[in-house]
């Protein structure tokens, strides 16, 4: 029994047309079953470098993204049960340091001091914390504690550094049980292979 191949007759131009129209359709196709995902390595466990990725994942999370985060260094110190982040000026010279509360005349102003000579001020690092916390609570902005909540709740993954507990000789219990997994780089690399978007924090 013979089989025969489909001819397809049309002019060469209707034949690209028809073409380039199914291309597109199944392009469509492929692009509306497609689930963006995003990655990102947080690598600072200050308080003003800790809102960047809790921000960006619960914000990608919520716009129906697939979400990592990878805490390594001194950014797994972003997923202990108990935080203590301070602002640091120290290599900051474009922190805008403005007062939060008093006069109106001065309410908001940015203090002209260099970040060389507030490191020199004692105390200065608990002052800088607190005014960036009073302004982030007049904003009526949440408080990490807060947004890492939000991201777990969203089902971000939250992903820790396996080689940073060992470096430093951390304790798994003194972090929060939301952790998805512990790992080391290179179990986290073919994830951020195959995300559309890479971030680096």
């Amino acid at each position: 029994m013979n089989s025969t191949v489909p001819v397809i007759d049309m002019p060469t131009k209707d034949l690209d047309a028809w073409f380039n129209q199914r291309f597109d359709e199944k392009m469509a196709e492929r692009e509306a079953a497609h689930t963006p995902s995003m990655t990102i390595i947080a690598t600072k466990g200050t308080l003003d470098m800790a809102y960047p990725p809790f921000i960006l994942a619960s914000t990608a999370a919520a716009l129906g993204w697939d979400v990592s985060i990878f805490f390594t260094f001194y950014g797994l110190s972003l997923l202990k049960k108990q935080l203590d982040l301070k602002v640091s000026p120290l290599g900051n010279p474009a922190m805008p340091m403005k007062l939060p509360e008093g006069p109106s005349w001065i309410r908001g102003k940015e203090l002209p001091v260099p970040t060389s000579v507030m490191t020199l001020v004692p105390g200065f690092e608990n002052m800088a914390t607190s005014m960036m916390q009073k302004t982030m609570d007049k904003k009526g902005i949440a408080r990490i504690e807060e947004l890492r909540e939000l991201c777990a709740e969203a089902e971000v993954k939250l992903v820790a550094c396996q080689m940073t507990v060992d470096l430093f000789d951390h304790d798994q219990g003194d972090f929060i049980p939301e952790i998805h997994e512990w790992v080391g780089a290179a179990s986290f690399l073919p994830r951020a292979l195959k995300a559309d978007v890479n971030l680096f924090v």
